[in-house]
């Protein structure tokens, strides 16, 4: 796997971000634009899927962007969730449906798809590059001798 430099190098924030443009697409069609606790918590829920993936990339750690990650799916997951809302509520065709939730479906296994590379690496991350453990660094925990 090449070196990500940038977030949005990332299969995942790239699919993530399109999916949050379609979803505030569709949030605007006559019916969906007047519901307006559905239409704010699916554009919610799409854009933080993308900005967790960004924000867990910017926190130069491992084990922080499997989290952020972690997060990122279950709004992905949420955004399914509503989806069925509004197609159940007739605010979407079956066929914008299927396309928006496939579109979360790939984000979803790219997200996974990263969580299982990470969780495999043993980089810890870009913020412990510079982090070496030394003895004149290391705190003195001894007891002192009498």
């Amino acid at each position: 796997m090449a070196t990500i430099k940038r977030f949005e190098d990332l299969e995942a924030w790239q699919l993530s971000s399109e999916l949050s443009k379609s979803i505030f697409q569709l949030t605007k069609k006559e019916g969906f634009n007047k519901d307006y606790k559905l239409k704010d918590q699916i554009n919610d829920a799409s854009g933080s899927a993308m900005d967790n993936i960004a924000e867990g990339f910017g926190r130069g750690g491992r084990n922080e962007f499997v989290n952020f990650l972690s997060v990122t799916n279950g709004s992905l997951n949420e955004v399914k969730s509503q989806l069925y809302r509004a197609l159940d509520r007739e605010y979407i065709s079956q066929n914008e449906f299927d396309t928006m939730y496939q579109l979360a479906e790939n984000a979803t296994g790219k997200t996974v798809n990263s969580i299982k590379y990470l969780n495999s690496s043993t980089h810890s991350g870009t913020k412990f590059k510079d982090r070496t453990a030394s003895k004149s660094t290391a705190p003195n925990n001894s007891k002192p001798k009498t």
